[in-house]
């Protein structure tokens, strides 16, 4: 079937596709349609979405868009495709990944395979030792902003294939359905949210920023994830010239550095002399700084390195008031466990990895707060906080291994 159709897409790579859209779950865009309801009739929906793309009549429809609250009070827009969409979009992606992959900058770690976060915050700790100085980066709206004339350049760089150009440049021209329920039809930008987009942007700053790095600026290493980047200089002279060259690059390419935010950040540590006035940065949910830290011979010094941010603590504050356990009395402790394990785990693998001692008051709220949970579920430990923490001590005696952060050594305590 697939020689008669306009452009060689095989069932298989839809078929592909859609369970890696399942995998991912995902809200329902605007037609309301779960992934769940898709699958009611999974082989009809799948075949209609191969035909329109095999064929080139597939048009995307409108993106939801929603906003989702930002740790500064401002909104963050995402879009939201159809479950239908999410895998046309996951057809191009797989095909298209691969061959992007062999290209991409070895210290670009956003939304890649094999590459995380976290390896992007280790470079950064070992590149904050070596140098004195940090240009920490803000492009100014990214998503919103990328030039779509420029993008389908770099697109058309890897691949020829008329049915990807076809569709990636139909997905940045796709309407985006507002909340007053208004149209917009975008000139620029690339919604956040959709399974393409990621891609997309990696591969316009491939182009906007790392290759120009190498190009323009060689000797100055940098770690960038999506648009977060932080680049290390010798001096403070040579960081406020790369500003300024940044600033007019991200000009040539539609983009703007924010005035405000783009800081130049002195590492300082015991062996760095001089005062400056700005010494921390934020990359990635970690707060780099100076702090005290004691070597091997049990001496201390001051060390430049990362731990777990402000703005991270308040956000896993908040989700541990959104669970609202006290209220969760219907659960017995081992079901409370398998509840909150998977996200406590989750903390703990990323925020742990590097100066852990500062998560440890955030574990030792929730302790506190499962307190209060065993003082609502018990009568007898209704007025004995005390108590309730030493009824789960007892519990953490016999299984450590019960709540994930026990297992990582913070367990219930009635010392204050």
């Amino acid at each position: 079937m697939n020689q008669i159709k306009s452009f060689c897409i095989s069932k298989n790579e839809v078929w592909l596709a859609y369970k890696q859209v399942k995998a991912n779950k995902g809200a329902a865009g605007l037609d309301g349609q779960t992934i769940k309801e898709f699958e009611q009739d999974l082989k009809g929906n799948l075949y209609k979405l191969w035909n329109r793309m095999s064929s080139g009549s597939y048009l995307p429809p409108p993106v939801l868009r929603v906003e989702i609250p930002k740790p500064d009070g401002r909104m963050r827009p995402l879009g939201i495709p159809t479950v239908a969409d999410r895998i046309a979009q996951m057809v191009v992606k797989q095909r298209l990944e691969p061959g992007l992959e062999q290209h991409f900058h070895p210290d670009s770690y956003g939304y890649r395979p094999g590459k995380s976060a976290l390896d992007a915050v280790g470079k950064a700790r070992r590149c904050c030792w070596k140098f004195d100085w940090v240009l920490d980066l803000d492009i100014k709206g990214f998503f919103d902003n990328i030039d779509h004339k420029l993008m389908m350049k770099a697109v058309r760089v890897h691949t020829s294939e008329r049915w990807m150009l076809l569709y990636i440049e139909r997905w940045l021209k796709a309407p985006i359905r507002l909340q007053d329920e208004t149209l917009k039809y975008p000139e620029k930008g690339t919604p956040q949210g959709g399974v393409i987009s990621p891609l997309l942007a990696n591969l316009f700053l491939h182009y906007a920023f790392d290759r120009w790095m190498d190009r323009i600026f060689p000797q100055i290493p940098f770690e960038r994830y999506a648009d977060d980047v932080v680049c290390h200089c010798t001096s403070q002279n040579q960081a406020e010239i790369l500003k300024r060259k940044l600033t007019d690059r991200m000009h040539e390419v539609g983009l703007e550095l924010h005035p405000d935010k783009t800081l130049i950040v002195y590492c300082k540590d015991s062996n760095r002399k001089g005062n400056f006035g700005k010494v921390s940065f934020d990359f990635l949910g970690y707060t780099f700084r100076p702090r005290l830290s004691k070597n091997r011979a049990g001496k201390y010094f001051i060390n430049f390195s990362p731990a777990i941010s402000n703005k991270a603590k308040q956000k896993i504050l908040q989700v541990m008031r959104d669970w609202r356990l006290h209220h969760r009395t219907h659960l017995d402790v081992l079901n409370l466990a398998l509840k909150i394990n998977p996200v406590v785990r989750g903390w703990i693998n990323y925020y742990g990895r590097y100066y852990k001692s500062a998560l440890y008051p955030l574990l030792k709220h929730l302790n506190r707060k499962l307190a209060k949970w065993v003082k609502r579920k018990y009568k007898r430990f209704r007025y004995h906080e005390l108590r309730a923490l030493h009824w789960l001590g007892t519990i953490a005696h016999r299984d450590s291994n019960l709540f994930a952060h026990w297992t990582y050594g913070i367990k219930p305590s009635t010392g204050r």
